[in-house]
């Protein structure tokens, strides 16, 4: 990035950022993505993981940010990433007899509706409504009072981290020049313009000053600091909002679709995971450390207490598998609740040659990024084409559904099981080829890891080799989820996981004793700040452990 001088530099790698790259780069501009730690460190891997249309916008009659993300998901679903998004059915119980039949159900059938008229609904089953026994014989685990009757709708999911990752690579497939573990520490100028960044090569020392027509900051919750650097005052303010979540093991809650609850302040989902719910989330104000917000003990009983509220057996903190927290970036008025905040996003050029984005949610993350590289073109003398990433497919989409087709055949002739064959195609798409090839120079990858046996070993060297793994946490948080899918927290994988991914990165025997020892003080101190009573302790106890083991 440092040797020529390039048209787009943009700085954050979570889901806008890589979307931006994309972005840019598929208009035939050159492009550099840098991000301080791991690809979608921040937000982007600790989201809801629902790719949605936020049905309940349309109560607060926000039908354009509604429009706008249905055609989206509409978009990820049918064309984009069908190995990565997939629908996924809700359950919203009724409370009360009449009224709130004809206006949930009124609102869902708009939902629909609109979906439908933007051409983009046909990947997904519309509602229906159900009577209480219906609704029971679906989801037994509801208590019999909790409900008078229901409706089913559907919306869509992905792994957040496992899309951003893909996002990055797919950038880079087009000839944007990426890198993670790169942190921007100022930024350069001439007079009043932005003409580039210093970047810092955190693993291996250095500094670059990489020079750039315009630069995008793309940081979300990091937007004020990134600005800060500038000297400018921004034209808004990020706020920053917690949002927690538990996962606890599928046979806890007797369901076969995922339920939606309204709470005093928001709503709360029980959304299906693979063998595992998610509960989620809280929407708390945070301004304590943003790269590792906290869930207090606190966080956790809100949510158990409200989930419980309609469970026949109620869950217990003994049945929370894993627990994670995100922060929203949200923009912010000077003092809104922030269930108030606006969700929307806004682009601005606070300095020549630097554009800021900020705001949104994941679901449109393609629309900011438009928005984004739109606002840059402005400031490039020369003609740009427009955006085309509505039909640029992700990595792995391309072949998806023939490879789906011939999972059977794919099974006997790798001898791995069919569910096996199933988990990598919806992880990689296509690419599973590339994972397939791994265990065929070598049989031991095949087999799964001893401790998390929903993945196999191979997954773990391929994260390090071709999908910009540098440390264990990397692997174990976001290239694949064992940190919150198993008891253990992923300490019982760690050893095995840093032994596979030694070779590729020239680990030697003290750096894998370091990568074990970082991960497990990490899961340490996040049960730690999980027994404290609220975020400032919370947040107290979670920096006892140390942010990186340098190698």
């Amino acid at each position: 990035m440092a040797e020529r001088e390039l048209d787009v530099l943009v700085v954050g790698a979570g889901v806008v950022g890589a979307g931006t790259a994309l972005d840019a780069v598929t208009r035939g501009l050159s492009v550099g993505l840098v991000e301080a730690r791991d690809w979608a460190s921040g937000t982007s891997s600790r989201s809801s993981k629902l790719i949605h249309g936020g049905l309940r916008y349309l109560e607060m009659l926000d039908f354009a940010l509604v429009r706008e993300a249905l055609k989206e998901r509409g978009l990820l679903l049918e064309r984009l990433a069908p190995h990565l998004v997939k629908p996924v059915p809700f359950l919203y119980p009724l409370q009360h007899r009449g009224w709130e039949r004809l206006y949930a159900g009124s609102g869902v059938a708009l939902y629909d509706g609109m979906s439908m008229a933007r051409g983009h609904g046909r990947g997904l089953p519309v509602h229906r409504h159900l009577s209480r026994r219906h609704a029971l014989r679906i989801a037994p685990a509801l208590k019999k009072d909790a409900l008078v009757g229901a409706l089913q709708y559907y919306d869509a999911q992905m792994d957040d981290a496992r899309f951003v990752a893909t996002l990055v690579r797919t950038a880079a497939a087009y000839g944007a020049k990426v890198a993670n573990r790169a942190r921007v520490t100022g930024f350069l100028r001439e007079g009043e313009r932005v003409v580039g960044a210093r970047v810092q090569d955190v693993e291996a020392g250095g500094e670059y000053e990489v020079r750039a027509k315009q630069v995008v900051n793309a940081t979300g919750v990091w937007t004020d600091d990134t600005q800060a650097m500038v000297g400018e005052r921004g034209q808004f303010h990020v706020r920053a909002s917690k949002g927690i979540h538990l996962v606890v093991p599928k046979d806890r809650i007797t369901s076969s679709s995922g339920l939606i609850l309204r709470t005093e302040k928001s709503v709360l989902f029980v959304i299906p995971w693979g063998r595992h719910w998610i509960i989620g989330t809280t929407d708390t104000d945070w301004d304590l450390d943003k790269a590792h917000p906290a869930a207090s003990s606190a966080d956790i009983d809100y949510l158990l207490e409200h989930v419980n509220s309609v469970l026949s057996v109620p869950l217990t903190r003994d049945d929370v598998q894993g627990v994670y927290a995100g922060l929203r970036p949200l923009l912010a008025g000077e003092s809104d609740a922030t269930s108030k905040l606006s969700r929307e996003h806004t682009v601005a050029h606070p300095a020549p040659g630097l554009v800021v984005v900020a705001g949104g949610k994941y679901t449109t993350y393609r629309v900011m990024a438009k928005d984004a590289v739109d606002e840059a073109v402005h400031g490039l003398d020369m003609r740009v084409a427009e955006c085309v990433t509505e039909d640029v497919p992700l990595l792995g989409a391309e072949g998806y559904r023939a490879l789906w087709n011939a999972r059977a055949r794919i099974a006997a002739r790798t001898g791995l099981h069919t569910v096996r064959v199933e988990h990598l195609l919806n992880r990689y798409g296509a690419l599973a080829e590339e994972v397939l090839d791994l265990i065929a120079s070598d049989t031991s990858l095949g087999e799964p890891l001893q401790a998390a046996d929903d993945y196999l070993r191979a997954e773990i060297v391929y994260a390090a080799s071709h999908e910009g793994a540098r440390h264990l946490d990397d692997v174990l948080t976001r290239r694949t989820r064992i940190s919150i899918e198993t008891f253990d927290r992923g300490t019982r994988s760690a050893r095995e996981a840093a032994e596979l991914m030694a070779p590729v990165l020239g680990w030697d025997k003290d750096q894998i004793e370091r990568e074990v020892e970082h991960y497990e003080k990490r899961v340490e101190a996040e049960r730690e700040s999980q027994r404290q009573p609220d975020d400032l302790t919370a947040d107290a106890a979670r920096l006892g452990a140390p942010d990186i083991v340098p190698l």
